[in-house]
């Protein structure tokens, strides 16, 4: 059957075809090798000749997919931010939990290791900043889904404060040795948030 074409079926996007199976498989292993050299040496002293040593990956593939380590790098950020920042979506979650703090803490605590690699790295702050651009629309994202009251600018702009007081609350936390559970830190995140947003 053919389809019309209207000025709504035009602004859809064609769906992005997947990624086969061994291209998937080349960058994790691309990925995990930079991760682990990572933890054994500063960033700056990793080659691209390293990552494909470990990854037992050829040069050629590796620029087919990649312009250097940096690009492997932040390729590699990206993809875990974009997995993290719409899990509450994927998994159906309750519309007033805004972010997987949880979750994302819990993550973190796991990979203490690779986390003190960043900070020494001095790549923590490009991390940081990319995490609060997906998390902002995240959250943004989440209070469409809550169906709360607010004019598009002001959510983009609530939900940009949202994400600094969430990234600030994990430096806390950071700082304090991880100790409070992720549990906790997830239950005065959202209650500061809905508080605040029930106040406006």
């Amino acid at each position: 059957m053919a389809m019309k074409t209207t000025k709504a079926n035009k602004k859809r996007k064609t769906p992005q075809p997947r990624p086969d199976r061994r291209i998937l498989r080349t960058r994790d292993k691309l990925g995990d090798a930079l991760i682990a050299l990572m933890q054994e040496k500063d960033f700056d002293h990793i080659t691209v000749q390293n990552v494909l040593d470990r990854a037992g990956v050829g040069r050629s593939t590796f620029y087919v997919h990649y312009r250097d380590k940096n690009d492997l790098f932040l390729s590699d950020v990206e993809d875990f931010l974009e997995l993290t920042s719409s899990a509450l979506r994927r998994q159906d979650a309750n519309p007033r939990r805004l972010l997987p703090v949880a979750e994302f803490l819990a993550h973190i605590r796991d990979v203490r290791e690779f986390y003190a690699a960043l900070v020494k790295s001095g790549k923590v702050n490009d991390v940081m900043a990319l995490a609060r651009g997906f998390f902002a629309r995240s959250i943004d994202e989440r209070l469409q889904t809550a169906g709360v009251a607010i004019e598009p600018s002001h959510r983009s702009a609530t939900a940009q404060a949202l994400a600094g007081s969430f990234f600030s609350l994990l430096e806390w936390w950071i700082d304090k040795g991880m100790k409070p559970d992720p549990r906790e830190i997830d239950e005065i995140f959202h209650r500061m948030a809905w508080k605040g947003l029930e106040d406006r």
